[in-house]
């Protein structure tokens, strides 16, 4: 009684409970049936939906406003004299689950909510990716230790053509960084001179976190690529993926894609800024019978990219409505904390990429199905 009815969170309660019901068979199976019960998986997922929503920066802090917040304990069906649960319940419930596809299973059961309902284009779609910065500062981009500290880092920085100049942090100059020897933990760095980079340096506070800068000029940071996929006729997200900042936008673009089309979507056009603009990435676009509508480089020839795509009328409209894209990683970065990330790991951060994304969508999908 002390929830409004028109609450918004109301509808979004309905929608998060209708998807989890879906996978909860998956859910019960990494839980013992004996022993000391634990707190509900279905609970923990609805909480971190709701850290997603309120803006929450720690587990800690939602477990303290837990103990007032009335709105929140309805959220999560908890009586009003039950007593919180322990901030490490978070820690068990990613341990468990993060090298599983259950948060992904979750998403993808907002997404067929908002398809069921009719919500969802299955034709036109955008594509974009966005830096997300890294829970390490710069003191901790150290040479490695040996050439196999990070076995994934060489041949990731190898398939990133198009960003291989971006490796490299602003100072260029100097002897390689592998001939310092690691800098004291409360003392200052001056980096000043030294040549750092992917190859030969490595985050000791989150070893998949990546140096890389937005363009020349930028300042260099460490961090993860976000990439998402994104349906034009609402603005709703598809699908949302976090990789190593070395990997190209293109080769996660095709990965969104071909998920996409798993899932039961047609797509018949592609629109995405000139940082798709390659041969291959239109070549595969080709191939698969979409149209690309990216954004053109000037002077740049390629062929299944020219006059023929753009002169239509319905280039213009995906052109317009492509950065429609940005208002997702606005959101995420501004409120659902995207800007920065909580965890430490790149299987942590693409789960919580999926709770965020679920998120999202389930605020735009309450609003779209009973507008204000």
């Amino acid at each position: 009684s002390r929830i409004p009815q028109a609450h918004p969170l109301r509808r979004i309660k309905t929608l998060a409970e209708t998807a989890l019901a879906r996978i909860s068979e998956g859910l019960g199976k990494k839980f013992s049936a004996s022993g000391r019960p634990s707190v509900p998986p279905e609970r923990l997922l609805k909480a971190s939906i709701l850290m997603a929503l309120y803006s929450v920066r720690s587990d800690r802090l939602f477990c303290q406003m837990l103990d007032f917040n009335l709105l929140f304990r309805w959220f999560l069906d908890m009586k009003f004299d039950e007593p919180t649960f322990d901030p490490s319940a978070f820690t068990r419930l990613r341990s468990r689950f993060v090298d599983t596809d259950i948060a992904q299973k979750f998403f993808d059961q907002i997404v067929g909510l908002a398809k069921e309902n009719d919500l969802l284009s299955s034709e036109h779609f955008t594509v974009d990716g966005t830096q997300i910065e890294a829970w390490a500062s710069h003191k901790s981009f150290q040479p490695k230790m040996s050439p196999d500290s990070d076995k994934g880092g060489s041949d990731a920085v190898a398939e990133s053509d198009q960003n291989s100049e971006l490796n490299v942090a602003d100072g260029e100059s100097g002897d390689q960084g592998t001939e310092h020897e690691k800098a004291p933990k409360d003392e200052m760095v001056d980096f000043k001179g030294q040549k750092r980079c992917n190859d030969t340096h490595q985050s000791t506070t989150d070893p998949d976190a990546r140096l890389m800068r937005k363009g020349k000029g930028k300042e260099a940071k460490l961090c993860y690529g976000g990439h998402a996929l994104m349906e034009n006729r609402n603005g709703l997200l598809v699908d949302i993926q976090v990789e190593l900042a070395t990997t190209t936008e293109t080769t996660v673009a095709k990965t969104l894609l071909e998920r996409a089309i798993e899932l039961g979507f047609d797509p018949s056009t592609l629109g995405a800024d000139k940082g798709f603009h390659t041969k291959d990435f239109v070549r595969f676009l080709r191939e698969k019978g979409i149209a690309p509508h990216i954004a053109r480089v000037e002077g740049r020839k390629t062929p299944g990219l020219d006059g023929r795509t753009t002169r239509h009328a319905g280039y213009k409209v995906s052109q317009v409505v492509r950065k429609r894209v940005e208002e997702i990683f606005g959101w995420g970065k501004s409120i659902g904390g995207l800007r920065k990330t909580r965890l430490i790991g790149l299987a942590k951060n693409k789960f919580n990429s999926y709770i965020i994304g679920a998120a999202y969508n389930l605020v735009r999908t309450a609003n779209l199905l009973c507008p204000a």
